[in-house]
């Protein structure tokens, strides 16, 4: 179609143009009718800029299989397409965006590689500028986004440190007492080896001691009256036979699993001289098999602790693999069980028939830790009294983790910019305002996802919503895409 200096001059954008200019505008360029329908679809090569005259467009963007409506208007002068052509060959020049019109629409069209020679020339300083602008941008966000990783890594580092820190420390302590108390039997061996004991008799205190420490290992769990009571009576057993310091072993031999029934098994088994060294030595023999079962506790948290530190960090995984998202919600949980503390209740809701998903584990745990986080910040803002309840569930084709908290909530007229990079309502120092934001693109670009939040003061719900099933791995987004 015919092309008016004129008309095009009277636009926004071009309005403080010369007349050559907008003659020269005219002469490279064209204006297109374009009937209802596609334009131009996101990521195809940009090879045009669009300028409105009249009509009404629509631009979306691809969100997992649908298309998500950003923008419509029929606001004369409004352009899309290839607005970064001056950037040259330094960016992937592709359409960031679809775009459709819904009624007979005109467009003044610049290919591209003109559109960046003109901006080139005529307005030089501006490019510079730009330039400066979008590639600084560009960088200051891949460096605070690393300091965010960085700052969680600190966090679930410290939180290892002191979740990992009680059960090495419990199981130097057992080591301890575990050595002393095997020392004491070795000296109580040598004073029963002395003593007037026939051989059928220490074969009898061998065989009780055999039978005790498998009592130890089935060992019922009491309350706590009901252990209070056990010890009373054993107390007044051990008094009764003159055993001296009785109240001393009674709750060794309560924790064991002994009661006097026990007890009279053994008066019965050995002579009533040796009673007294046979109850100190069966005590001794509690103890050891205690102080094992306590290290054994201790070295098995130790490596429950690395094993889910390794989940998290999925170091011996596949990259891009089928997932079972609760074992990857849960290693997030002990990691951040520190942080969390003991004055959040974690409760979970989990639907354990879900199948896995093809997902990248290590960075749905980044998300996890982020949706996390906030969760607890905004509980500590509440107050620091609160629930945090996780829950899977299927939300037809997809699997939803849903993270409820009742802490402050987002209010509403924050909450359309809360996955916008470097916004944050943490005070300055505490938040990078890159969390939701990386969220948001590990979730939507790479998993093909969805990352909603419903929010109100006391009940505040950030979704997550994975695809159960995908046909291959998709490659990291750019920078300029995301």
């Amino acid at each position: 179609m015919p092309c008016s200096p004129g008309e095009i001059g009277a636009l926004f954008l071009f309005e403080k143009l010369s007349t050559e200019q907008l003659g020269r505008l005219c002469a490279e360029g064209r204006v297109e009718l374009f009937e209802p329908g596609p334009v131009y679809t996101e990521g195809e090569p940009a090879t045009c800029f669009y300028v409105m005259l009249d009509g009404t467009v629509v631009l979306s963007r691809r969100v997992g299989g649908d298309d998500v409506e950003v923008n419509r208007t029929s606001q004369r002068g409004v352009y899309a397409g290839a607005m970064q052509a001056y950037l040259g060959e330094r960016v992937p020049q592709r359409y960031n965006n679809s775009m459709r019109v819904t009624e007979p629409t005109r467009f003044f069209v610049l290919p591209a590689d003109t559109f960046a020679g003109i901006m080139q020339e005529w307005f030089p300083m501006a490019v510079h500028l730009l330039e400066g602008l979008f590639f600084g941008s560009k960088n200051t966000q891949r460096a605070v986004g690393q300091r965010e990783r960085l700052l969680a890594l600190g966090s679930l580092s410290a939180g290892l440190t002191h979740e990992l820190n009680n059960p090495a420390a419990a199981a130097v302590r057992a080591t301890a007492s575990l050595r002393e108390r095997v020392a004491k039997m070795r000296h109580k061996l040598a004073v029963i080896a002395e003593g007037p004991f026939s051989r059928d008799a220490l074969a009898g205190l061998i065989e009780i001691q055999e039978r005790t420490a498998e009592r130890v290992a089935k060992a019922p769990s009491l309350s706590p009256l009901q252990a209070a009571d056990r010890e009373d009576a054993l107390a007044d057993w051990l008094a009764d036979h003159g055993i001296e310091q009785g109240w001393q072993l009674a709750p060794t031999f309560v924790q064991a699993g002994l009661d006097t029934e026990w007890l009279d098994q053994v008066a019965a088994a050995v002579d009533e001289e040796i009673l007294p060294g046979a109850v100190g030595w069966l005590n001794y023999t509690v103890e050891t098999e205690l102080l094992m079962d306590e290290i054994a506790d201790s070295t098995a948290r130790v490596s429950h602790l690395v094993n889910a530190a390794k989940q998290y960090s999925q170091l011996d995984r596949a990259p891009y693999r089928l997932a079972d998202v609760h074992e990857l919600l849960d290693s997030t949980l002990l990691m951040l069980s520190g942080k969390i503390g003991p004055r959040i209740k974690v409760v979970k809701e989990y639907d354990r028939t879900l199948p896995g998903v093809p997902a990248y584990p290590a960075e749905l745990n980044q998300v996890w830790t982020n949706l996390i986080d906030n969760a607890v910040a905004a509980v500590n803002a509440a107050g620091g009294e609160g629930t945090l309840t996780v829950r899977t569930a299927r939300d037809h084709d997809r699997l939803l983790v849903e993270f409820r908290d009742t802490g402050t909530g987002v209010p509403p007229e924050i909450r359309d910019r809360i996955f916008d990079p470097f916004f944050t309502t943490k005070p300055v120092g505490e938040g990078t305002g890159l969390g939701l934001d990386i969220s948001w693109r590990i979730v939507v670009h790479k998993h093909h996802g969805t990352l909603r939040v419903e929010s109100e003061p006391g009940d505040t719900r950030f979704q997550v919503l994975l695809p159960l099933t995908a046909a291959a791995p998709d490659t990291e987004p750019t920078e300029e895409s995301a």
